[in-house]
């Protein structure tokens, strides 16, 4: 039996990355792996992973060793190795055109200049993936996103961020209950988070 779901936190590796802008994914992933006590492993290839059973679903939760602009190799290699579709994935990532605390899930669609998702694209060959969207805000000038990105966030945007990654977990945990197109539209329309 494969996995219900497969989530791969998008991010770069190594402690100088580990509070970056670009690594709100992997946040997201610590806060699950806290939650439900996940214990991660080195797949066969480059990414950890870790299953749970979560609402009576099998989940797979995947970080890529990659680096953020070759996070399709990972996935793929989890796909393959475990003979998973596309539709079956959901990538964790960071979203400049949203400010901090706004969460968004998208089914399908071009990369949105995010090169995490530019990789996975042109790897699996298809838009056809989940990705949940986490903002990051856009407070830099033309020229400067690769800075922006690479930075850590400032204390005051750390607390809004602690609070988005708070209802990215209940968003996580809704996708998982509900399946991807009820939750995508109950997430978008703020409905999860003011009930």
């Amino acid at each position: 039996m494969g996995y219900n779901y497969i989530f791969v936190g998008l991010g770069n590796i190594g402690d100088e990355y580990a509070k970056t802008r670009h690594n709100v994914g992997w946040m997201l992933m610590e806060k699950i792996a806290e939650k439900y006590k996940l214990k991660f492993r080195a797949g066969k290839g480059d990414y950890y992973y870790a299953d749970a059973s979560i609402l009576g679903k099998k989940v797979m939760f995947a970080l890529p060793t990659t680096y953020m602009n070759n996070s399709g190799i990972a996935i793929k290699q989890i796909l393959n190795t475990h003979k998973q579709k596309s539709s079956d994935v959901c990538i964790f990532l960071d979203e400049y055109n949203f400010p901090i605390g706004k969460i968004h899930v998208k089914a399908t669609g071009s990369d949105g200049g995010h090169n995490g998702t530019s990789s996975v694209i042109q790897e699996l060959g298809t838009t056809e993936f989940m990705r949940l969207r986490l903002g990051i805000d856009k407070k830099f000038r033309p020229g400067e996103l690769v800075d922006y990105v690479l930075n850590n966030f400032t204390k005051e945007e750390q607390v809004e961020v602690d609070e988005m990654l708070k209802d990215a977990l209940a968003s996580v945990e809704h996708i998982i209950k509900a399946g991807f197109q009820r939750a995508m539209s109950e997430i978008n329309s703020g409905k999860l988070f003011n009930s």
